[in-house]
């Protein structure tokens, strides 16, 4: 039996198998729907900032 998981973007069902090329999406459609949505800063990974605000220069010498 082929396990079946949801895809992140839509809830769509997709088998996860080797041969599915877009997994865990369901679509090149959905995964660039969620690529933009990194590239768009929607999606993050908590943390703290790499450079703290007070310590940020826009001087790069």
């Amino acid at each position: 039996m082929t396990k079946t998981v949801q895809c992140p973007q839509c809830g769509q069902p997709v088998p996860w198998q080797d041969d599915q090329k877009w997994k865990p999406f369901c679509s090149e459609r959905c995964k660039l729907i969620d690529l933009g949505d990194w590239a768009a800063e929607n999606h993050r990974i908590a943390g703290k900032p790499a450079i703290s605000p007070e310590n940020e220069s826009n001087d790069f010498h």
